[in-house]
């Protein structure tokens, strides 16, 4: 089955199916939102490619009945766990027997773009007042830790040094919290790496702090390596998972996945290629109003939490130039991150 490699380049999702609803072709922007290579693809059945949402069977029956294309709108498409909804158009190949073009317009796509433009200019500058205010703090506060250990060593009662002792533990623990706030400010130190790796030894670390938490790893082995700080990019994804084993009270699954995207947007930047990697759990879900400011500095859902965690792993991923998408309901919360394969 033949068909034209500029559909390679378009935004807009791209299937070619034959008589007998196999796939035979599927453009980059289809396998980013149908969540599979071309190479898993071809051959396959429509509606089980489509997680057997029969309307675009339907939509390839209509078209070749009729000789024309055919437009269906607001129909939904369960993919891993979560919906799309699509407006589809199937159209007869010409020349190509009994076979159908079909392509796919999420609706969402243009919106989330937008958005992620907007959270990076207001994170952007959340993260540059908290930095210019953690510089600030640094200073006094090194001044009164430092007071309070000169005068603890010149009282005799002890009493009164457990005082003093609060004092420091306290300005120790503000010293920590001002430099995790400065963390992103470190250029990465950048070198090839193994995104797979990297994300073992989040494993790790996470099953070391949260022993009864179930991990599951789901990685397309076959990605290339791409340029990054290994440390940063540990700290981004530990953030994301930590945050989520605490959200589950250290019990429930999280789940590490890694495929390919082709014709990516990040932040107004087309890339070829991108990795994107998915940390997903089954825990219950981020509260709705919490949704739109999850990545805000000082913003936490849960009682103790510093709310730095996942602003932290934004500003770290966006400096690889990528970004972090989010969808969470109860039952499974998803954070995707996108690295750009330069």
């Amino acid at each position: 089955m033949t068909h034209p490699n500029t559909t390679d380049l378009l935004a807009t999702a791209v299937l070619i199916v034959d008589e007998a609803r196999a796939v035979g072709y599927l453009n980059p922007a289809a396998e980013n939102l149908l969540g599979v290579s071309q190479a898993h693809a071809v051959g396959r059945d429509l509606a089980t490619l489509a997680h057997g949402c029969t309307d675009l069977v339907r939509a390839a029956d209509h078209a070749l009945s009729g000789g024309a294309s055919f437009t269906e709108h607001d129909i939904t498409l369960g993919l891993n766990g979560h919906s799309v909804q699509v407006s589809v158009t199937a159209s007869p190949l010409e020349n190509e027997h009994g076979a159908v073009v079909i392509e796919l317009h999420a609706a969402a796509g243009s919106v989330r773009i937008a958005r992620d433009e907007q959270v990076m200019v207001q994170t952007q500058a959340s993260h540059a007042l908290l930095r210019q205010l953690a510089h600030e703090i640094r200073n006094p506060l090194g001044g009164i830790r430092g007071a309070a250990q000169l005068l603890e060593a010149e009282l005799e009662e002890t009493e009164l040094r457990e005082y003093t002792q609060v004092i420091i533990q306290e300005a120790g623990r503000l010293q920590s919290l001002l430099d995790r706030m400065l963390t992103p400010a470190k250029r990465p130190v950048v070198q090839r790496l193994n995104l797979h790796e990297v994300l073992e030894r989040v494993r790790s670390l996470l099953l070391a702090e949260f022993p009864r938490l179930a991990m599951r790893r789901d990685y397309d082995i076959s990605l290339p390596d791409l340029e990054g700080d290994p440390e940063q990019l540990i700290q981004a994804v530990l953030n994301i998972a930590r945050n989520a084993a605490q959200a589950m009270g250290g019990e429930g699954m999280i789940q590490l996945r890694t495929r390919i995207a082709r014709q990516v947007t990040l932040v107004m930047k087309r890339w070829k290629l991108a990795i994107r990697l998915d940390v997903i759990d089954n825990g219950p879900g981020i509260p709705e109003e919490m949704l739109p400011k999850v990545f805000f500095p000082l913003v936490s859902g849960r009682e103790g939490g510093s709310g730095l965690g996942l602003t932290l792993a934004q500003g770290l991923i966006q400096r690889h130039d990528g970004a972090i998408h989010m969808e969470s309901q109860p039952g499974r919360t998803c954070f995707s991150i996108y690295l750009p394969i330069k």
